[in-house]
């Protein structure tokens, strides 16, 4: 079967087990906006946005595309905008709850305080996903991403105030609630329409369409 046939799973995990030495990159139009971000910051370190900058800022973000190229990131073609938002004040949220939940546990617990290392298999097969839900898990405190397995989308974290195995599960949960969020507000239809089935309809109720 030809790369070009493989489904979007089937292609991950090609790509993680390909011994060819050929990597899959991205194409100009899928890098578009990390060449725009690398011109951006190239005018920006320069304090320079004269034309003549961006030109040569253009040729620097080219060369750096080209001699360090990224596997193509497949965007859901989907963004619900109230759910952006719901995920933006629940996420604005849980940081202010952590950090004092955190610093509880420095003051009162201290060394005393145990963590520990767990593992959480994803639901979605997107990149961009599960970049998206590891940025959230890392920013909020008390938690981090340690490592990635992308073939299986699993997720390695170092959690804090983990005792036993109903603190693991709790905080698997959470990961997974995390996951749902950032499913509804921009994972694919099928996967929008995935998580709707398994937490309900009232899901598909809040924020109106699709």
């Amino acid at each position: 079967m030809s790369t070009k046939n493989l489904k979007h799973r089937d292609q991950r995990i090609h790509d993680a087990l390909d011994t060819s030495g050929v990597r899959h990159r991205a194409t100009l139009k899928q890098e578009w906006p990390l060449l725009a971000l690398l011109i951006f910051v190239w005018a920006a370190l320069w304090q320079d946005f004269s034309p003549a900058n961006l030109i040569f800022g253009v040729i620097v973000a080219l060369i750096i595309v080209t001699l360090f190229p990224l596997p193509p990131v497949v965007l859901s073609g989907r963004v619900n905008v109230w759910y952006c938002f719901e995920l933006f004040i629940w996420f604005i949220g849980q940081v202010f709850v952590a950090s004092f939940q955190v610093a509880r546990l420095a003051i009162f617990r201290g060394k005393k305080t145990r963590s520990g290392v767990i593992a959480v298999e994803l639901r979605t097969d997107s990149d961009l996903i599960v970049t998206a839900v590891g940025h959230v898990l890392t920013l909020i405190p008390g938690s981090f991403v340690i490592d990635v397995d992308r073939r299986s989308s699993t997720l390695y974290l170092h959690y804090i105030n983990i005792e036993s195995r109903s603190d693991m599960e709790r905080a698997r949960e959470a990961v997974r609630d995390i996951e749902r969020r950032v499913i509804m507000a921009m994972g694919s239809h099928d996967e929008f329409e995935a998580i709707k089935h398994e937490c309900g309809p009232i899901l598909g109720r809040v924020g109106g369409k699709k």
